[in-house]
């Protein structure tokens, strides 16, 4: 159950002022995307490659913009209390490449997430499911903006066509052409989907508190980014009142969300592994230790808690 921290005119209050903010936010961050990302486009087009890196640079300062203002809402608003364990926090730089993987519960985590890194790591970019694509004026930001929009395709989807199962390869691999021009911080959901009770029976996972990693796209991006990949952060999110829906979130029914980060080299061997195949291989033994970590390190954080 989700803590009642304040009257519920209150949190209703709250969760209409974030929410309204977060849309005029996204209004000025189109009017001035657009353009800027047509012009982009002409430079790329017309062969000006520099002019358009350098654009570029600028489309992501619209991304720390947007962040930095939904973070100081969150704060202004007490929306919720970030308790922070970095293990070693002098090596987040802002001009380095990082992959990021991180259990995921709820649509909150990306406002968490973006909030714990504002002005620490260059923009993160997330897989992005296609529906997204849909929601006006943001959907077609985020594509602006390259972050790889995938379609979360069904096996059996794929065994009716199997055609399709390289559309989602050949979209990261584009995204990831970009993410070379500048720094970047890519976010990995390895779960694929939030977790839930009910998803956690399904797949009689060999974990208590998460769902089975999957490697497809996560070894996509490492196989593009392995020369740039500075350091992999290990981010474990645990919400001690339960986990909350997005609104509950936005209405500040969430007094505390625990963050541990952990900050690892990306080992020689997938360094070296080349193709996304053995890429895969290779970082197989690596996502399984995370997880089997990350699955003792949420118990003890809600024991703590408890």
């Amino acid at each position: 159950m989700l803590r009642q921290g304040h009257p519920a005119h209150m949190n209703l209050l709250r969760g209409l002022t974030f929410l309204a903010v977060i849309i005029v936010d996204t209004l000025l961050a189109c009017v001035v995307l657009y353009p800027i990302a047509l012009v982009r486009a002409l430079c790329a087009r017309t062969g000006l490659s520099a002019g358009a890196r350098a654009i570029g640079a600028g489309m992501n300062r619209i991304i720390d913009a947007w962040v930095g203002s939904n973070a100081l809402l969150l704060r202004w608003l007490r929306i919720t209390r970030l308790d922070v364990v970095v293990e070693d926090p002098a090596a987040l730089l802002r001009d380095r490449w990082y992959l990021v993987l991180c259990n995921h519960q709820t649509w909150a985590d990306i406002i968490v997430l973006q909030t714990l890194f504002s002005g620490r790591l260059p923009p993160l970019k997330f897989f992005t499911k296609q529906q997204l694509l849909w929601i006006p004026l943001f959907g077609v930001a985020l594509w602006l903006l390259g972050f790889p929009i995938v379609r979360r395709l069904s096996r059996e989807a794929i065994e009716r066509r199997p055609e399709l199962a390289s559309r989602d390869r050949e979209a990261t691999l584009r995204a990831c052409d970009r993410f070379l021009e500048h720094p970047t911080a890519v976010l990995n959901f390895v779960e694929g989907t939030r977790f839930t009770p009910a998803k956690h029976a399904a797949q009689q996972t060999r974990f208590r508190h998460l769902l089975n990693p999957k490697l497809g796209g996560v070894s996509y991006v490492v196989s593009a980014l392995s020369a740039q990949i500075h350091r992999v952060l290990d981010v474990t999110l645990v919400y001690p009142s339960g986990v909350p829906t997005f609104w509950d979130f936005l209405c500040g029914r969430c007094p505390q969300v625990q963050c541990h980060v952990r900050v690892l080299p990306l080992p020689s061997e997938v360094h070296s592994a080349g193709d996304p195949d053995h890429v895969r291989a290779a970082l197989a033994p690596l996502i399984e230790g995370l997880w089997q970590d990350k699955d003792q390190r949420i118990a003890l954080l809600r024991a703590d808690s408890g």
